[in-house]
C-alpha cells in the first residue's frame, strides 16, 4: 500500500484512502472543483479534482475511495492532484489500514493510569475518579479508543489515554519537587483535563467535532462532566469541587488559547505547563516519525514558529 507518510513529490499512484472530507469549490474563474481530505493510518493529505470528467464518480465523505493522482507540492505541504476516482469496492482494503492507534499498549496503559488513580489518598476525589474510570463502562470503552486532537497531537486510537497518562506521570514529578502543590488534586486534575474530548470529538474513522464540540468545547464540556458526578457524592467539599473545577477551566493556560480562565493556583500552573509539554513534543515526535529519509532540517513549523531540526547523534561505541 502507498501510505500517506511514504508519498514523494512527483509520483504517480493507484491507491484506496479514506475520504474524510468533500467540499465543492471554484476558482478564481468561477469553475467547480472538488477540495479533498484523505486519510490512512499514517496520516491525512490534502487532495483536489481539478477536471470533474467522467473520469470522476461519485462518491460521499466517509467513502474509502481508489484514487488515480500525481502527488504535488504546494505551499511546502504535499497533495494530490486526483485525476480518476472511484467507490472502492468491498474487498479492495482493510479497515485497519486507515484507523491511526496508539503504539503503545492501551490495555498497559490504562492498567498504569488505575495505579495512579490508586494512588490518590483524599477520599472524595479518589471516588471521583473511580466514578468515571472504573465504573463507568461507556465512559471506560470511549476514553481507552479516542484521540486526544483532531490532527495536531495523539490524533489516534488510544491517543486520549496516551496523553492524559503522560501527562498525569509529569504532574506527578513536579508534584514531588515541589512541596507548595497539593499532589491529589493536581493529579486528579491531570487526569480529568480532556475527558471533554470523548464528547467534543467523534469516534473514528471520522474523529471530528461534534456539534456541541463545535459550540461549548471540551474545556467547558470536561468540567460540566465532572460537576454532575460531584452532585453523587455526599459531602464533597464545595471548596476543593471549584479547584478542581478551576484546574480544568484554566489548562490551556491564557484565554487566546481557549481556557475560560487563566491559572489562579499552583497546581493549574503545573497542569497547564504539563499539557502544553507533553502535546508539543508528542508534535515534534510525530514531526520526527514522519521524516523517513532522515533529513536534518525539517522546514519551518507554525506550532513551533520555527525551521525545525533533527538532532544529531553522537552516541558511545
Amino acid at each position: 500500500m502507498n501510505y500517506i507518510h511514504t508519498l514523494r513529490d512527483g509520483e504517480m499512484i493507484s491507491e484506496v484512502y479514506l475520504c474524510k472530507n468533500k467540499v465543492v469549490a471554484k476558482t478564481k474563474a468561477g469553475k467547480s472543483y472538488y477540495s479533498m481530505q484523505l486519510q490512512d493510518k499514517t496520516g491525512i493529505i490534502d487532495a483536489k479534482v481539478w477536471e470533474l470528467s467522467n473520469a470522476i464518480a461519485h462518491f460521499d465523505p466517509m467513502d474509502y475511495i481508489r484514487v488515480d493522482a500525481q502527488v504535488t507540492s504546494f505551499n511546502g505541504a504535499l497533495q494530490l492532484n486526483v485525476k480518476r476516482v472511484r467507490v472502492a469496492d468491498e474487498g479492495e482494503f482493510d479497515p485497519a489500514d486507515y484507523m491511526p492507534c496508539s503504539t503503545k499498549s492501551i490495555d498497559g496503559m490504562y492498567s498504569d493510569l488505575l495505579s495512579i488513580i490508586d494512588s490518590i489518598r483524599q477520599p472524595h476525589l479518589k471516588k471521583l475518579l473511580q466514578s468515571f474510570f472504573v465504573e463507568d463502562a461507556a465512559f471506560i470503552t470511549k476514553f481507552k479508543n479516542h484521540s486526544a486532537a483532531k490532527s495536531i497531537h495523539h490524533g489516534f486510537i488510544g491517543g486520549l489515554l496516551e496523553h492524559t497518562l503522560s501527562v498525569a506521570k509529569l504532574c506527578d514529578y513536579i508534584a514531588e519537587n515541589y512541596a507548595a502543590i497539593n499532589r491529589d488534586l493536581l493529579i486528579t486534575a491531570a487526569i480529568f483535563h480532556d475527558i471533554g474530548k470523548v464528547e467534543e470529538l467523534s469516534g473514528f474513522p471520522e474523529n471530528d467535532y461534534t456539534d456541541e464540540g463545535q459550540l461549548v468545547g471540551h474545556i467547558v464540556m470536561g468540567t460540566i462532566m465532572i460537576s454532575e458526578k460531584i452532585k453523587d457524592i455526599p459531602g464533597f467539599d464545595k471548596t476543593l469541587a471549584n479547584e478542581l473545577k478551576h484546574c480544568i477551566l484554566s489548562h490551556h493556560g491564557e484565554l487566546e488559547f481557549g481556557s475560560p480562565k487563566k491559572p489562579a493556583l499552583i497546581e493549574a500552573l503545573a497542569l497547564a505547563h504539563a499539557d502544553n509539554l507533553d502535546a508539543k513534543l508528542q508534535t515534534f515526535t510525530e514531526l520526527l516519525n514522519a521524516n523517513e529519509d532522515k533529513t536534518e532540517w525539517l522546514g519551518y513549523n507554525k506550532m513551533f514558529e520555527s525551521n525545525v531540526r533533527l538532532t544529531s547523534r553522537h552516541d558511545e561505541e
